[in-house]
C-alpha cells in the first residue's frame, strides 16, 4: 500500500452523492463541480457507492456504471474507493473490476443478510478480499454485534487496510483497536460529530457526507483533529451541528435527501433522493436548509 493510499485512508473518506438525471438514471458526469470542489479543499479520498451514494437503492449494473465512470472524473486528485456489497457474488464482481475501472482501495459494505454469522462474515470478506487483485480493503463496521472475536478475524484477513467503523459504541471501538494493533487504521465511520470521542481512543480519520456541499468544513475538523486541537475540532462541528441534525431526522431518512436537497439549492442538480429516504424534505427542513446555506454563503437567498 502506497503512502499517499495510507495518509488518505486516516485523513477523510469523502462519501459522494450518486446524481440522478430527469429519467432516474445515474448521470456521473453531474459530479464534477462537485469533485472539483472537493479537490481544491484537500479532501484525501473520494468514495463512490457508498451509502451517501444510495448503494442500497441502485441495481448492481448502476453501481458497475458509476465505479467505472467516476475514476476518471476524479483523474487522480483523491485517492478512489469503491464501495462494494449486496451478494457474495455481486461484491465479488464489482471487487473483481475495480482495480481496472481506477479504484485504488474497496470499502466492503457489511451484509446486512438478516441471518448474518459471525463466521459468515468473515467468510463473505475472503471471498470479497480475494476478488479484489491485490487492492486494499476497508471494511464498513455498521454492526458490531458480531463480536470482537469475529472483528479481530476480519482484520487479520490479509488485504485488509482499515475499518470504518459506524457503531456509537466507541468503548467497543477501544477495545478492537487494543485487540487487533497496530496495522489496520480505524477510521470513524460516523462522520464529523462523532470524530473526536472516536480519536480519543485511536481512530484516524473520518467519513463524510459533508464534502457535497462545503469541503472546507470537514478539512477544518481534520485538520483542528490532527493537530490535537479538540476544542478547535469542537467548534468546527457545532457549525454544522444544524445540517447533521437536518440529516438524522426521520430515522436518519433524511441523511442523504438534505445533502442531496442542499446540492440543488446551491445549483448542481443531483436529481432526488430514490425510496426508502424521505423526499422531498418537509417544508420545515426545507427553511432551516435555506437559512443554513445562506449563512454558510452556498446560496444568496432562499430563493436563489
Amino acid at each position: 500500500m502506497t503512502d499517499r493510499i495510507t495518509k488518505a485512508l486516516a485523513g477523510i473518506s469523502g462519501i459522494l452523492v450518486t446524481p440522478f438525471d430527469t429519467s432516474d438514471s445515474p448521470a456521473p458526469e453531474r459530479l464534477k463541480p462537485i469533485i472539483a470542489r472537493c479537490v481544491a479543499a484537500g479532501v484525501d479520498g473520494l468514495t463512490i457507492n457508498g451509502n451517501t451514494g444510495e448503494f442500497y437503492s441502485m441495481t448492481i449494473a448502476e453501481a458497475e456504471r458509476m465505479q467505472a465512470e467516476v475514476p476518471a472524473l476524479i483523474d487522480g486528485k483523491a485517492v478512489v474507493i469503491a464501495g462494494v456489497g449486496r451478494s457474495v457474488k455481486d461484491a465479488c464482481h464489482l471487487a473483481s473490476r475495480a482495480k481496472a475501472d481506477g479504484a485504488e482501495v474497496i470499502m466492503i459494505h457489511q451484509p446486512p443478510d438478516p441471518f448474518v454469522a459471525p463466521r459468515g462474515v468473515v467468510a463473505y470478506v475472503q471471498r470479497v478480499t480475494e476478488a479484489a487483485k491485490g487492492l486494499p480493503v476497508m471494511l464498513y463496521l455498521r454492526n458490531d454485534g458480531i463480536g470482537l472475536p469475529a472483528i479481530e478475524a476480519l482484520c487479520r484477513i490479509p488485504g485488509v487496510a482499515g475499518v470504518k467503523w459506524a457503531t456509537p459504541n466507541v468503548m467497543t471501538l477501544a477495545k478492537a483497536i487494543h485487540r487487533v494493533g497496530p496495522g489496520v487504521n480505524f477510521v470513524c465511520g460516523l462522520a464529523e460529530p462523532w470524530a473526536p470521542p472516536m480519536a480519543a481512543v485511536g481512530t484516524k480519520g473520518f467519513t463524510s457526507g459533508l464534502i457535497n456541499v462545503v469541503p472546507e468544513k470537514s478539512v477544518a475538523i481534520r485538520d483542528a483533529l490532527a493537530a490535537g486541537e479538540f476544542a478547535r475540532a469542537n467548534a468546527e462541528i457545532q457549525a454544522i451541528e444544524t445540517f447533521e441534525a437536518l440529516r438524522a431526522e426521520e430515522g436518519n431518512g433524511t441523511n442523504v435527501s438534505v445533502v442531496k436537497a442542499a446540492l440543488i439549492k446551491s445549483g448542481i442538480d443531483v436529481g432526488p433522493a430514490r425510496p426508502p429516504a424521505a423526499w422531498p424534505l418537509t417544508d420545515v427542513a426545507n427553511k432551516t436548509l435555506d437559512a443554513l446555506l445562506k449563512e454558510w454563503g452556498v446560496v444568496k437567498s432562499a430563493a436563489a
